[in-house]
């Protein structure tokens, strides 16, 4: 069910009529009465609007007001993410955070990383063995089975995106520093990652 949104003349229309009638309540707006109550009606219209907000401030995905409260109980904003990330940079790091269950898979990587806003693909190195290596393949030693490369494009580009986006945020920013702090800190200790742009 949505909830309603009233003007401040509205509910200043809205009250006169519960008014009782006579001389001593008049109802034009002209009135002393009525330049009075309207002081009062801007109090109710916000806090028609703060609960209008209100739901979307509860889910992370589409939070303003709380995205601070968010921030605070998963350790953010982090250095990771710059000087001035966007509201939806923001939020992203957020949600990717909460819903994070852990992993080490590449169908892990892969998501976690789309929900941060990136679209990656992972490739796996082996150590090279008599038999399986064919030619023109690179001649891998044993230390490349722990090491893996995540592929992501040159530079990622987050655009100002009306409805989403808020004033003051710029109209794009370019950087993977949040996917490669993040997928840094989701690595196994025994392996090692690189990361290949283009």
């Amino acid at each position: 069910m949505a909830i309603p949104s009233y003007s401040a003349d509205q509910l200043l229309a809205a009250f006169k009529r519960t008014l009782y009638r006579g001389r001593a309540w008049p109802r034009g707006t002209d009135t002393v009465m009525h330049v009075t109550l309207s002081g009062f009606m801007p109090a109710p219209a916000r806090f028609i609007a703060a609960a209008r907000n209100l739901v979307p401030d509860v889910f992370p995905s589409t939070t303003t007001s709380v995205l601070p409260e968010w921030e605070a109980s998963l350790g953010l904003p982090d250095p990771c993410a710059g000087e001035s990330p966007t509201i939806e940079e923001r939020r992203a790091q957020v949600v990717a955070r909460l819903t994070d269950s852990g992993g080490a898979s590449i169908p892990y990587y892969v998501q976690f990383a789309k929900t941060l806003g990136y679209n990656i693909t992972i490739t796996e190195f082996a150590a090279a063995r008599a038999g399986a290596l064919r030619a023109g393949q690179p001649c891998c030693g044993t230390a490349w089975a722990y090491a893996w490369q995540v592929n992501a494009l040159q530079t990622t580009v987050t655009r100002f995106a009306a409805g989403q986006s808020y004033a003051g945020d710029a109209l794009a920013n370019w950087g993977n520093a949040v996917l490669e702090c993040e997928i840094r800190a989701r690595v196994q200790a025994h392996t090692i990652v690189m990361f290949a742009y283009g």
